[in-house]
């Protein structure tokens, strides 16, 4: 089944799934700041477009551009800042 997640005003919005590896997420972020809360463990990757996250515990933002991908734990906020739309996997354990 795919499930559809909307966020922040319908800026985020995301496709969920599941396979034999795991759940994860498809999704795309309108130009904006947004902090998330995790529940598992994720894998972020960023598909097309520039991520600029500051990590949980982190004192600096850092950027992440198309192919590259960041992990954040369990039951931790982040948060992310895109300047234009930047699409997203998401990854759960």
């Amino acid at each position: 089944m795919i499930s559809s997640n909307e966020y922040f005003d319908s800026n985020v919005k995301s496709l969920g799934y599941t396979t034999a590896e795991g759940s994860s997420t498809l999704g795309v972020m309108n130009p904006g700041e947004y902090e998330f809360a995790t529940s598992k463990h994720e894998t972020m990757r960023v598909i097309e477009g520039q991520m600029v996250v500051k990590l949980p515990e982190a004192s600096d933002w850092a950027t992440f551009n198309a192919g590259e991908a960041y992990e954040i734990d369990a039951n931790k906020k982040f948060q992310v800042k895109v300047s234009s739309q930047t699409s997203y996997l998401c990854t759960y354990k």
